[in-house]
């Protein structure tokens, strides 16, 4: 059956990763921006391009085939599955600071990690949602776990497992 399978999660987390590798193993990706361009939610703003999620959300149309959606917005697509990445505050802040992030949004996403933010918003869109620890896995064992999802093997991945919120009392 087609669908859409969202792969969000916050940025750091190992999304673009994985999807490079399930790309190679023949599964189509797509990011949130490529797609919000083909439906014309993409947006140019303040020098930067932002995706109009409510306007990609209403106007995405059923795929003909699955079609796995990548980015911390992904979340927002009309989605069958929804499989968040999810990673440790403190190995975030390794991987963005590896990228030049600021400061400010280091922390930004270290405590949208830390108190759930992404997986709040998806429990409360979805009814099929999943969460994968990255941490400590390297990204080919990151796409085993999403292909087992996909596939239906999922208990394992149901959310709720995953606790970084004591990773903030180490902040002060």
């Amino acid at each position: 059956m087609p669908m859409y399978v969202a792969l969000t999660g916050t940025p750091g987390t190992g999304k673009t990763s994985a999807a490079r590798i399930l790309g190679k193993r023949g599964r189509l990706t797509v990011t949130v921006e490529e797609l919000a361009s083909r439906y014309g939610a993409l947006e140019s703003g303040s020098g930067e391009k932002e995706v109009d999620t409510e306007k990609l959300s209403a106007a995405a149309l059923e795929p003909e085939e699955t079609v796995i959606v990548v980015g911390h917005l992904a979340h927002y697509v009309p989605n069958t599955v929804c499989i968040i990445l999810r990673c440790h505050p403190a190995a975030i802040k390794e991987r963005l600071s590896s990228r030049g992030y600021t400061r400010e949004k280091l922390l930004e996403n270290m405590e949208a990690e830390a108190v759930d933010i992404i997986l709040s918003e998806a429990i409360e869109a979805w009814e099929n949602v999943f969460e994968v620890d990255t941490t400590d896995l390297e990204p080919e064992c990151v796409a085993d776990a999403i292909e087992k999802i996909i596939n239906g093997d999922a208990d394992e991945y149901s959310p709720g497992k995953i606790d970084w919120s004591g990773a903030v009392m180490d902040w002060y």
